[in-house]
């Protein structure tokens, strides 16, 4: 995977958008801290709607949380082009499925590259039933998720659901710390993982992990 920088990719796409229309765009909400400051940029030249779909989250009260909180910013976030809400399915079955033989897997590797295709291929499915003009998520604002990746599973799902996929790295040009002003602005709730139960066993391991060394020290 290269180095290409796919934030001045995207302003490019924008640039290209002619004057005075707002295309509609799908956004894949991971979260409702990741999706500040991409809803702050993106609703500046697009009409969106944020889809909720993550069958990873782990444990079903804490994927009810999260919705909740995605919708509360929606509502309370006064953007210059409407935002909307969608809700995906909640089927954690699938996640399950996609994840067989990779449970083992860290963070960030084989599992996490699966799971974005899961979740971004039923964006662009989404999109292109709803004939929206674009698709993209929210997924590359984290440090901890691989852009490359994303935007290459995007562009491949872009030519094969015929719904044009806008690349991005929103964690560019601070856009990182940007979100969590916002998340702070808005009394969001944030998660200590990323969502599924593999990632909060890893996590609560390297706090154990943490704790005890602290003790020993």
């Amino acid at each position: 995977m290269n180095k290409e920088n796919y934030q001045i990719w995207m302003e490019e796409e924008i640039r290209r958008i002619p004057k005075g229309q707002v295309p509609k765009l799908l956004l894949h909400s991971c979260c409702g801290p990741c999706s500040t400051y991409c809803l702050e940029y993106l609703s500046r030249y697009f009409s969106v709607t944020v889809l909720y779909y993550n069958p990873n989250i782990y444990p079903e009260e804490e994927y009810h949380m999260r919705v909740r909180e995605q919708e509360r910013f929606i509502n309370e976030f006064p953007a210059l082009h409407p935002i909307s809400f969608m809700e995906g399915r909640f089927a954690p079955n699938e996640f399950y499925h996609m994840a067989k033989g990779y449970e083992s897997a860290k963070e960030g590797g084989e599992r996490c590259f699966r799971c974005y295709r899961l979740r971004l291929e039923e964006t662009a499915k989404i999109a292109k039933e709803g004939g929206y003009d674009y698709f993209t998520t929210t997924l590359s604002i984290s440090p901890l998720k691989n852009s490359a990746k994303l935007n290459e599973i995007g562009r491949e799902l872009e030519r094969q659901y015929g719904c044009k996929y806008l690349c991005s790295d929103f964690k560019k040009k601070n856009g990182y710390k940007r979100s969590t002003e916002l998340s702070n602005e808005y009394h969001m709730y944030r998660q200590y993982y990323c969502g599924c139960i593999y990632s909060k066993n890893q996590r609560d391991q390297e706090i154990k992990e943490k704790e005890l060394l602290e003790r020993s020290n």
